[in-house]
């Protein structure tokens, strides 16, 4: 549809509009923000737009490096999509970057008729057709941190320390205080749930790996996630005190905005999680987090390693990506029994010693 462009011509442009099409989900949204400072700095008088979905795009909202947010509605009348394609149109971009590599993202990137559209080695459903520059070494083998980063690389500016800015209002700061202090001690955060089914290691697995935790560190525990995830949660709670009855445990899932879940996040001295958004969260302000990895792959999927454990599966289909297991008899799931508990408390004693020097007892 397009005429084709080198890569290398990036380096020498300027924009004076820029949009990045990334609509989804949480965790490789919260991965995409290092590129924000990257784009100011390198088209400092440059209109930054960005196209997301509207359940998670108050995690932009307030970044200093951001203009503009364009909210996405997935579901919903045929109307709000054409009015979002025209509102692509009349914004006249210079340059788009599709990172996400979907029909959807492929034909938004196409309404907006600029010169320069960016797509990843990773493009499928046809969405590569609509763009005309295709960033090298960004296929899915690629962890996804480093594919986003090749947009910094082919712009130049890949010298540049990546940076993840979530802008925290003061009222959410005060309130995850409030919190922190009620408590009156530290606290781990929770986060059993995930979007896929293959995703979720057990809730009743976390709680008794948190009940080792509270034993050796007396940590209150606040658990964490969407209100999807308000079952798993609610066992998750019920495990913990069945374990650990002292234990000061709040259920949070479904009752936090983004923006509070972040500074939560911030707050606590470290995650327990499947691979989520909330690890990509909780890893950008640096909290040490312990990943569970059933079906993905933490070299692909998760965060930079410095102050992480994760704890990945050994099952022949692990890291398959598989959001169903695909068996039905008793290899279902079998990565879930795999993992047992006492392998990921030795990880979560680990990271505690790694960043914190010698455990805190109780």
């Amino acid at each position: 549809m397009f005429g084709r462009m080198d890569q290398s011509m990036l380096k020498s442009l300027d924009a004076r509009r820029i949009c990045i099409i990334k609509p989804s989900a949480l965790g490789d949204v919260v991965q995409t923000l290092p590129l924000l400072p990257v784009l100011k700095e390198r088209f400092p008088n440059a209109h930054i737009s960005w196209v997301i979905n509207h359940r998670i795009a108050d995690v932009l909202t307030g970044h200093p490096n951001l203009d503009e947010i364009v909210p996405y509605y997935r579901y919903g009348r045929a109307l709000k999509w054409m009015k979002l394609l025209w509102k692509l149109r009349c914004h006249r971009f210079d340059f788009v970057f599709d990172l996400q590599g979907l029909l959807r993202t492929g034909i938004m990137a196409a309404a907006t008729r600029a010169p320069y559209r960016v797509h990843l080695e990773t493009a499928r459903e046809g969405s590569a057709f609509f763009g005309n520059i295709q960033l090298a070494d960004t296929s899915k083998f690629v962890p996804a941190k480093l594919r986003y980063w090749r947009v910094a690389e082919a712009l130049g500016m890949e010298n540049r320390k990546p940076e993840t800015i979530v802008s925290i209002p003061a009222a959410d700061e005060e309130w995850a205080e409030r919190l922190q202090l009620r408590f009156g001690q530290p606290f781990l955060a929770v986060s059993p749930g995930a979007r896929w089914e293959t995703k979720r290691w057990p809730a009743e697995k976390f709680a008794a790996v948190v009940a080792k935790a509270w034993r050796t560190w007396n940590f209150a525990v606040v658990i964490v996630g969407s209100s999807k995830e308000n079952s798993l949660a609610e066992n998750c709670y019920h495990a913990i005190r069945k374990y650990v009855p002292a234990a000061k445990v709040e259920n949070l899932t479904g009752r936090t905005t983004i923006k509070q879940l972040a500074a939560l996040l911030k707050r606590s001295t470290i995650l327990l999680s499947n691979d989520s958004g909330p690890m990509h969260l909780a890893a950008g302000f640096h909290t040490p987090v312990v990943g569970v990895f059933t079906c993905t792959d933490p070299y692909r999927s998760g965060p930079p390693e410095s102050c992480h454990q994760f704890v990945t599966s050994k099952v022949s289909c692990a890291g398959s990506y598989r959001k169903r297991c695909p068996y039905a008899d008793k290899k279902k799931l079998a990565c879930f029994d795999e993992i047992d508990v006492e392998r990921v408390w030795k990880s979560f004693y680990h990271c505690m010693n790694r960043n914190f020097a010698v455990p805190r007892a109780a």
